[in-house]
């Protein structure tokens, strides 16, 4: 998108890679670069990165690699409140189905360079991750909810 339509001269403002973008089941594209981008600053300091999920769901979702310094002072019970308090922010904020994250899992093992999950240059392989964690964005779908994920509580902050 151009930085500003006005100016061309000023150029392009990079809003994410589209190999990442996906369809919702209802058809609406998810923009992942972006929400990604808002996802992590709600999230902060709390994840180190995320992944977003949701090809051909009803609803997106994430999977969250914690900041492991962070995480590691706060209990199980107090980490999911606040995490479920920041995922609310987000949804509190969506303007549709496709920037509402209702749903994450955190990520108990860190992303593996011998499955792909990162690249040369040291950035989450988002394709990868879905592909090797297949089973736990399953999770992230299934009915009824597994108590370890993670579910937005709109409404709530995390200050």
């Amino acid at each position: 998108m151009w930085i500003d339509p006005a100016d061309p001269s000023k150029g392009f403002a990079f809003d994410g890679r589209l190999d990442e973008d996906f369809k919702l089941s209802t058809g609406t594209w998810v923009s992942v670069g972006p929400l990604r981008a808002r996802l992590l600053t709600s999230l902060a300091p709390y994840a180190q990165d995320v992944v977003i999920a949701g090809h051909d769901r009803d609803e997106v979702t994430a999977l969250i690699f914690p900041n492991r310094t962070t995480c590691a002072a706060l209990q199980g019970d107090l980490l999911r409140a606040i995490l479920a308090g920041c995922l609310g922010e987000i949804c509190a904020a969506a303007t549709g189905s496709s920037t509402r994250v209702s749903r994450a899992l955190m990520l108990d093992e860190p992303p593996s360079i011998d499955a792909g999950e990162i690249t040369d240059k040291g950035s989450i392989n988002q394709r990868a991750v879905l592909r090797h964690r297949a089973a736990l964005v399953e999770q992230l779908y299934a009915l009824p909810t597994p108590a370890h994920v993670i579910i937005a509580h709109e409404g709530k902050t995390h200050d």
